[in-house]
C-alpha cells in the first residue's frame, strides 16, 4: 500500500490504494512492452500501452492524476492479455496491477466516471455475461433451442430475412459467435479408468462455455489422458472458474465460485487438476493471488485457494511433464498454431502444445506470423469492446490466411469461437480445433473428416 494514498475521513476513496506500491515501481518505462501490446499496436497511443497505463494508475494512486473519464477509458480498453509480461525484462507483474485496480474501480463505482464506449448495456452484463455464461446448466437450456433452430433451418431463414439486425447490438455480437452446434452430449461420467499401466490420477475441470459450446474438447481431453495412463475424475459439483466475474470487477462472486471449486476437487486424492481452456487455467492458477488482494482478506481462504492453484495444470503442460505416449496413427493435414494469450503470457506455456502436435505422424505445422498477438477474444472483451476486438480479429485473420493451413489450432475456447466466427464472415474454409482433439484422432486412428461427424 502507498502510505501517501491512504483515505482521509470524508474524502473520496483512492482507487488502487491497497495495491502493493512496489509493483508500480518495478516498471522502469523502458518501452519494450509496447511492441507486444495489441491496443498500442492498433492505436499508437502511449496511454493505451502497458507502461502508459501503469503511469496512469500510479498517478491516480499518488493523487497527481484524477480518475477522469479519459483515464478510465484507457484502462478499460486493456485486454488483460498479459503479453507485456512476456516482453518485460524487469518482471513487471502487470496483471497484478490492472486487475486489482479494476476491482477497486468496480467497488467504488460511484466515484469512477463511466467512460463513453460502445460497451454493452447493464442489462446484458447482468443477465447474459454474469447471469448466463458462468452457468453451464442455463447455457445448455438456451443452446437446446438454438440447436433445434439450426437443425430445421430456422437460423438460416432468420439470417436471410435480416431479422438478426433487429436485435440489440450486444445480442448481434453474441449471435455472431455461435458455432454450428452438434448433437447434445451426455455428461461425462465421474470416473474414467486409465488405459494400460496407471501413471497418475487427475481431475478434469470442464468449464462452462467450453462444455456447452465445444463439448468434444473435454471428451477428447479425457480420452487422451486415459491413453496416457491417467485415471480421470470429473467432479460433478464443480462450477465456473469465476473469470468473467473477476475480470468485470466483481471479486466477491468470483471468490465464492473459487471456494466451491476447492470443495468439489479432493486434492488429497489426485495428482493434478487438468484444464484445457487457457482463460480458465489462468484464473485457476491465480486463485491465491486474487484472494490475497481481495478486500476483507482471509488467511484461511488464501491458503486453501493457493493450495488449489498449485495443483492446476494445462493439459499440454501436464502431458509433457508426464511424458506423452506418441500416437501410432498418422493425421495428414496442414495446421497452424495460434498462441492463446492466457496460455502463452499468463501461464507462460508456449512449447508444450507444439510438442503435443509434433508427436502426431504426418501432421504438418505451418508457422503463424504474430502468433502471440491477441485475436481480440479476451474472455468477454469481444462483446464489450467490439470495435477494438474486430480490429484485432482482422489482424489475426490476415496472418492466418497467409499461413494457408487447413486447421487452426489453439488452446482456448474464447479464441476458438472468435476466430471461427471471423473465418465464417470471410468465408474461409479453415476450422478451429484444440491440440488434444487432433491428438485424440491420432490415438483412435480417425480422420479429420470423421471428427466433424462426431462434433
Amino acid at each position: 500500500m502507498n502510505p501517501r494514498s491512504a483515505d482521509k475521513p470524508d474524502s473520496p476513496p483512492v482507487i488502487g490504494a491497497e495495491i502493493d506500491y512496489d509493483k508500480f515501481l518495478d516498471c522502469v518505462h523502458c518501452g519494450l512492452c509496447t511492441s507486444a501490446c495489441p491496443t498500442y499496436l492498433e492505436t499508437g497511443d502511449e496511454n493505451n500501452s502497458p507502461r502508459g497505463r501503469i503511469y496512469l494508475m500510479r498517478g491516480v494512486v499518488d493523487g497527481r492524476l484524477k480518475l477522469t473519464e479519459s483515464v478510465s477509458r484507457h484502462l478499460n480498453l486493456c485486454l488483460d492479455c498479459r503479453s507485456c509480461e512476456t516482453a518485460c525484462p524487469s518482471g513487471v507483474q502487470y496483471g497484478r496491477l490492472i486487475e486489482p485496480f479494476r476491482v477497486d474501480m468496480k467497488r467504488h463505482a460511484d466515484h469512477v466516471p463511466e467512460s463513453k464506449t460502445e460497451s454493452t448495456p447493464e442489462w446484458f452484463r447482468k443477465w447474459i455475461l454474469l447471469g448466463l455464461f458462468p452457468h453451464a446448466k442455463r447455457m445448455r437450456q438456451i443452446l437446446w433451442s438454438v440447436r433445434i433452430m439450426q437443425r430445421i433451418g430456422l437460423i438460416g431463414l432468420i439470417e436471410k430475412l435480416g431479422l438478426v439486425k433487429l436485435l440489440p447490438m450486444a445480442l448481434q455480437r453474441m449471435y455472431r459467435m455461435l458455432p454450428e452446434l452438434g448433437p447434445a452430449k451426455k455428461p461425462l461420467p465421474e470416473f474414467l479408468p486409465a488405459k494400460g499401466y496407471r501413471r497418475a490420477k487427475v481431475a478434469l475441470f470442464t468449464g462452462c462455455v467450453s462444455e456447452t459450446m465445444s463439448p468434444e474438447t473435454n471428451r477428447a481431453t479425457a480420452r487422451v489422458l486415459q491413453e496416457n495412463g491417467c485415471d480421470v475424475v470429473i467432479p460433478h459439483l464443480q462450477g465456473c472458474c469465476g473469470a468473467i466475474h473477476y475480470h468485470s470487477g466483481d471479486v466477491d462472486p468470483a471468490l465464492n465460485m473459487a471456494m466451491k471449486n476447492v470443495a468439489a476437487f479432493r486434492l488429497e486424492d489426485i495428482d493434478a487438476v487438468i484444464v484445457n481452456a487457457a482463460g480458465c487455467g489462468a484464473i485457476l492458477k491465480d486463485y491465491g493471488h486474487i484472494a490475497d488482494e481481495a478486500p476483507g482478506r482471509s488467511q484461511d481462504r488464501c491458503d486453501q485457494l493457493s493450495a488449489f492453484s498449485g495443483r492446476v495444470k494445462d493439459v499440454s503442460e501436464f502431458l509433457v511433464e508426464l511424458g506423452i505416449r506418441p500416437p501410432g496413427n498418422p493425421l495428414s493435414i496442414r495446421v497452424t498454431y495460434h498462441d492463446a494469450c492466457h496460455l502463452v503470457h499468463a501461464q507462460r506455456i508456449a512449447t508444450p502444445p507444439r510438442e503435443l502436435l509434433a508427436t502426431i505422424p504426418e501432421l504438418e505445422v505451418i508457422p503463424l506470423a504474430e502468433s502471440t498477438i491477441c485475436c481480440g477474444a479476451a474472455g468477454s472483451y469481444n462483446l464489450i469492446e467490439p470495435e477494438m476486438a474486430d480490429r484485432l480479429l482482422n489482424r489475426k485473420l490476415d496472418c492466418l490466411q497467409k499461413a494457408d493451413s487447413e486447421i487452426i489450432v489453439t488452446g482456448n475456447i474464447g479464441c476458438s469461437l472468435q476466430i471461427q466466427a471471423g473465418c465464417k464472415e470471410r468465408k474461409l474454409p479453415m476450422q478451429v480445433r484444440h491440440p488434444v482433439e487432433l491428438l485424440d484422432l491420432a490415438y483412435r486412428g480417425k480422420s479429420f473428416a470423421e471428427s466433424n461427424d462426431e462434433r
